[in-house]
């Protein structure tokens, strides 16, 4: 009955940016896990964090590393939000 948001993976990201690659593989696990329970969140407007400031277009390069398939990629950004939030 969870869902998992996935967002602010790069303030845990000791390579850090443009690639975040420590963290694809973690991301990439839980997707796995659960692809019908994971949603993509950017944190924008990153308020609050420890690390630098991070690109956005490098966050959304990070979501096709860490999850290249298509149709992966479109239940995390399209069919799993419309779902959780009862979007038509």
């Amino acid at each position: 009955h969870s869902w998992i948001n996935l967002y602010s993976f790069y303030q845990l990201s000791e390579a850090g940016p443009p690639h975040y690659p420590d963290m694809v593989g973690v991301v990439r696990e839980i997707i796995d896990a659960a692809p019908d329970r994971v949603i993509w969140g950017s944190n924008w407007p990153h308020a609050g964090i420890a690390v630098p400031m991070p690109n956005d277009g490098d966050l959304l390069d990070f979501l096709l590393a860490a999850a290249p398939d298509e149709s992966t990629r479109n239940r995390i950004l399209v069919d799993n939000p419309a779902k959780l939030y009862g979007w038509p």
